[in-house]
């Protein structure tokens, strides 16, 4: 259906890629993946055909129905619904001939057009739409709402809706899920699931990918190529042909074994919890796959925080909103170090409201917040973004943003810092305004982490962020000694990183002890954009225990706070003691690999070398006995504390 012989494409003088030689076939969903500037866009805009190959040929038929989501919307004030229709063009174009037919007084060609738009599904077409509307997340008030009452994002949105409304043969879809939010996003991956056209998807979000694509085309350093299979079936190829190359094997290798490391630290409280439990294998699917990453240009690493006060950050009751109406009421959370919470809900429950409260951004309405005296918090949000000075550089941004730290530091040492999230060279020295959204991103997460936060609140940090990027994030997460709560529709980052989830429904903040397909399966069965209240008996878990909330008199409610208060003083020095014997057998761990490594060195077993020898094995043995030592404690510990979670 599409054939490439020999493409090469340019942006200006740089060429993206050249020699691309394959064949995409009628029906396959493909993936288009590759860091950021590769050349993913290019390749659909060729498809388009307001690109011409720079080399090469590329073939398509010509009659082909081509549907694509415009990166513009006029704000006009037209009905969002009419908007989504004009995506039908064939379905527009019948309709005009029915006007003039009628105007005219044609009565046998409008039978004949009255015919034609039955057959195309017209007299459903506006009900097609709504479905496509309430599907991406508008409301059935939304559909009669001029389109310039919507925001960028919701733009973006009707875009999408506009052009799955388009009966087409092919599809090309450039980050479709950068605006969406999770139940969004599983509804359009469904929609995708049974589309039976052709698809080209450009995307960053694995799950996604993997769920959706059955063929990726990978573009890296100047190659086009296709591969069979989702995007873990790519990975797991294209990490058997990095395997090959030599120079990068050893730091493979290292990847490998700091996945075995986690999974083997965290396999006893994965017996215990569902969410852990599915947390442990999207680990051993990592450890499978992380060689796919052994090339990427990101690694980096959150700077340990200074001081790590326990608790960090108590809410009790509180209620937070705009304009003094509460969207949120009886936040009650307490973040400690090694905390891992993750916010789920429907778009507009009030998950950013929550984080804007976490922050201190947003006074609460009622209730108490007590912070540690060294609490310091990282905040990662949408609208910082535009708040970076676009005249200024890297480098610029970064000071100011820094304060005394970063006028502490050397030019070189804060140069060295950007390199770590990909600004390297002159780029530190370049206005901002040109910048890509994901450098943007990239520069936003660089700031938050720059001041060493202990609480790092991250609300959707991976839009415009590429693959690589992403997985770099979520390594750096896993290894980040303060508390992390995250909002993000990229369920792989959810999967990986989230030890808690909670769940922001009915203007509550309620625990869901539960995982990602569990939350799925709430969606789809309970109901949660409709306001219709399900049975007792049918009720999600959030749902139930909203409903129990309200039931409960006064009295109970601060007889269970109290028991709440009783077990979070229990729990609390037996986390530390976990987190201290964890940081002892890293630090363990390593001395024992650095031995390991001098006793594979031949000279070590020269006559003048005796006495080297000797120390290294002596330690080598007294690290053995360290090692089982705090791996006991730890062992202890953690079943100490789950069977202390495990009581009501």
């Amino acid at each position: 259906m599409l054939n490439f012989f020999d493409v090469a494409l340019r942006r200006g003088p740089r060429v993206l890629f050249s020699g691309a030689t394959f064949g995409l076939f009628r029906g396959e969903k493909v993936g288009i993946t590759g860091e950021n500037g590769s050349g993913k866009s290019s390749l659909l805009a060729l498809v388009r055909g307001e690109l011409q190959p720079d080399a090469g040929t590329f073939e398509m038929p010509g009659n082909l129905r081509i549907a694509h989501v415009s990166q513009e919307l006029a704000a006009t004030d037209q009905p969002a619904i009419e908007f989504v229709l004009d995506g039908d063009a064939e379905l527009r174009a019948i309709e005009r001939a029915i006007a003039e037919a009628e105007a005219r007084d044609q009565g046998s060609k409008l039978g004949e057009l009255h015919a034609t738009y039955a057959a195309i599904g017209g007299y459903d077409a506006r009900s097609r739409a709504a479905r496509l509307m309430h599907g991406l997340g508008f409301s059935s008030a939304d559909e009669t709402r001029a389109v310039r009452e919507f925001s960028g994002g919701w733009r973006v949105r009707l875009n999408v809706a506009q052009a799955l409304m388009c009966r087409s043969d092919l599809l090309l879809l450039d980050e479709p899920t950068n605006h969406l939010d999770l139940d969004a996003i599983l509804w359009l991956e469904g929609w995708l699931k049974e589309y039976p056209g052709t698809l080209l998807l450009i995307a960053h979000d694995r799950e996604f990918l993997d769920r959706v694509v059955n063929r990726i085309v990978n573009i890296e350093h100047g190659k086009a190529r296709a591969y069979r299979g989702n995007y873990s079936a790519f990975e797991e190829q294209r990490a058997a042909e990095l395997a090959e190359q030599a120079a990068l094997y050893a730091r493979q290798q290292r990847e490998i074994r700091h996945m075995e490391s986690f999974i083997e630290r965290f396999r006893a409280k994965a017996s215990k919890a569902r969410q852990a439990q599915s947390r442990m294998k999207a680990l051993e699917r990592m450890v499978r796959i992380a060689p796919a990453h052994v090339d990427s240009p990101f690694e980096f690493s959150f700077a340990a925080p200074e001081k790590l006060p326990r608790p960090l950050l108590a809410l009790d009751e509180q209620s937070a909103g705009y304009d003094g109406r509460a969207v949120l009421q009886g936040v009650s959370l307490t973040l400690s170090p090694g905390d891992r919470v993750a916010l789920l809900g429907r778009n507009g429950a009030g998950k950013s409201t929550c984080m804007k409260l976490l922050a201190g951004e947003l006074p609460a309405l009622s209730g108490t917040r007590t912070e540690a005296r060294d609490l310091r918090i990282g905040y990662f949000a949408q609208h910082q973004l535009e708040q970076l000075s676009a005249a200024d550089s890297p480098l610029t941004n970064l000071r100011r943003f820094g304060a005394e730290r970063a006028a502490r530091a050397t030019e070189q040492e804060l140069r060295d810092y950007l390199a770590t999230f990909g600004f390297r060279g002159d780029r530190v020295f370049e206005p901002i305004g040109p910048f890509s959204g994901g450098e943007k991103a990239r520069l936003v997460l660089a700031l938050v982490s720059y001041v060493r936060p202990n609480l790092m609140l991250l609300d959707e940090p991976t839009n415009h962020l590429d693959l690589e990027m992403r997985q770099a994030l979520t390594v750096a997460l896993q290894d980040y000694d303060g508390a992390v709560v995250l909002v993000s529709h990229d369920r792989h980052l959810l999967r990986t990183v989230a030890d808690q989830f909670y769940v922001v429904h009915a203007g509550r903040v309620q625990p869901f002890d539960a995982d990602l397909d569990d939350y799925a399966k709430w969606l789809a069965e309970s109901g949660a954009a409709s306001s219709t209240p399900a049975p007792a008996h049918e009720r999600s878990p959030a749902t139930a225990a909203n409903a129990k909330a309200e039931a409960e008199s006064a009295e109970a409610r601060k007889q269970r706070k109290r028991e709440e208060a009783e077990r979070r003083n229990r729990l609390s020095p037996l986390r530390a003691a976990i987190e201290k014997c964890e940081r002892e057998l890293d630090t363990l761990t390593r001395e024992r690999a650095e031995i390991e490594s001098a006793l594979q060195a031949p000279e070590i077993y020269a006559d003048d070398a005796k006495d080297r020898l000797r120390q290294l094995l002596e330690r080598q043995a007294r690290l053995a006995r360290e090692i089982e030592r705090v791996e006991s404690e730890w062992l202890e510990h953690t079943e100490r504390l789950e069977s202390e979670m495990q009581k009501v």
